[in-house]
């Protein structure tokens, strides 16, 4: 494991409270760390070299996604070109490591694009620049022209992978609530798009309110609520054939939250009889059902663990919204929020060690992440409105949406690390909400 990849663990635990010295250089990559800030590794990415006329055009559009999709993780700065002791005419060309060096590039990528009709090639090598080695073995990616920024997302995630031991993220969709209109009479509908905010597609119309998607396991299919019939309804839509249907058997007049279980064939939801508000699982195919908590409260938002075995969830059963945790066939519940304020919207982190929640305390709301024990709780963000956390397909940062307050205040999305480092701004078209992260494609 590289130098980086031992610091990058290091800022999550000192994130956590449990704060200790890098570890002794593996490798000749190096970050330094200070009280748990990260001086990003500078690296070179000359613009990919074109090997036909017709690459051209792709050449240095490649370069700059996958330079911007290192940089976004604040782990990253890029060398301006203007620093350039030399430039990279060849993929086969040997490196001039000295050149390099001098300007203080710890990392070198290149690559060559190549578009032959219809089918576009991208190849890329990455360097170890102080060692003169290269890291891993040169790779190629092969697809239509129009796919070329999934091509490039499909680089940074290896360069990423390589230079910090851990899985990229770029390589992924969001589905979430695209909004428009004035506050008070916002019209909202399903949109998918790129984790960067490209490539925008929309799922339904903007004749019903919609919430809460969530994305299948696999990125194949979406949950979510709907008011299309009047009372809310839990739908599943196909993304491929943009087909949707309300899944049977739903119990109780209002049925909503719903998330997948890991094997995707069912899911989790909440549903309200009377005052009383209840978790169930459904198998997808027979409609079957199971209802999981029974207290004379409101659980709702429930999320399984990585494995499948626990649930956590959020409930009002102590006088006050709280997060607990029971057996995925329900049964005995254990409380893990102790902190002042209200707690809600918990989703279980993919590598299984954290979990993201919403705070409300004080007048503020809090995306926040603890240890599945409930132990060292950290407060990530802070604003007039924060919430619908989810996580990125490695566990390392988390993308939440954010409202701005008064009659003219607007909803977007926003990303952050989970040491709460690198707050930004996601791009949408219009306002958006209900952020849920796809998997890797």
């Amino acid at each position: 494991m590289s130098l980086l990849a031992a610091l990058v663990l290091a800022v999550t635990a000192a994130a956590f409270g449990a704060v200790s010295p890098a570890a002794a250089q593996d490798g000749p990559l190096r970050i330094d760390i200070t009280e748990g800030v990260i001086e990003p590794l500078p690296f070179a990415a000359p613009d990919f070299v074109a090997e036909n006329a017709a690459a051209q055009d792709y050449a240095g559009r490649l370069t700059q996604v996958v330079a911007d999709d290192l940089t976004g993780t604040g782990l990253f700065r890029r060398i301006p070109r203007e620093a350039f002791i030399s430039n990279v005419t060849s993929f086969s060309s040997p490196v001039a490591y000295a050149d390099w060096k001098a300007i203080n590039a710890q990392a070198l990528i290149t690559g060559a694009v190549s578009l032959e009709g219809d089918r576009l090639i991208v190849k890329f090598r990455v360097y170890d620049v102080f060692s003169g080695a290269e890291l891993g073995e040169g790779m190629q990616f092969a697809g239509t022209a129009d796919g070329w920024r999934r091509m490039a997302h499909k680089v940074a995630d290896q360069v990423y992978s390589r230079i910090t031991g851990e899985g990229g993220y770029f390589d992924s969709r969001i589905v979430f609530v695209s909004e428009s209109g004035p506050k008070d009479q916002r019209a909202k509908r399903l949109a998918i798009m790129d984790y960067d905010g490209a490539n925008v597609q929309y799922l339904t119309g903007s004749g019903s309110i919609v919430l809460a998607p969530r994305f299948s396991p696999n990125g194949d299919r979406v949950i979510y609520t709907s008011y299309e019939s009047g009372n809310p309804r839990v739908h599943l839509l196909n993304v491929g054939d943009v087909q949707s249907r309300i899944l049977p058997a739903q119990m109780g007049n209002m049925s909503f939250a719903p998330r997948f279980t890991p094997n995707g064939q069912g899911l989790l939801l909440s549903s309200t009889s009377g005052s009383n508000t209840d978790i169930y699982r459904m198998d997808i195919g027979s409609g079957a059902t199971t209802q999981l908590t029974s207290a004379p409260s409101i659980e709702t938002a429930p999320s399984y663990s990585p494995d499948g075995s626990q649930i956590v969830f959020e409930s009002d059963r102590s006088g006050s919204q709280q997060l607990y945790i029971m057996p995925a066939g329900g049964g005995e519940a254990t409380r893990i929020s102790f902190g002042p304020g209200r707690y809600g919207t918990p989703v279980w982190s993919p590598r299984g060690d954290l979990i993201a929640f919403t705070k409300q305390n004080a007048g503020r709301f809090h995306i926040g992440v603890m240890r599945t024990d409930g132990s060292e709780e950290r407060l990530l963000t802070a604003s007039f409105l924060d919430e619908s956390p989810t996580w990125a397909p490695n566990g390392r940062v988390i993308m939440f949406a954010r409202e701005t307050q008064g009659a003219e205040g607007t909803s977007s999305l926003y990303s952050v690390d989970v040491s709460g480092r690198n707050l930004r701004p996601v791009p949408t078209p219009d306002g958006a909400s209900d952020p849920s992260w796809g998997p890797l494609q």
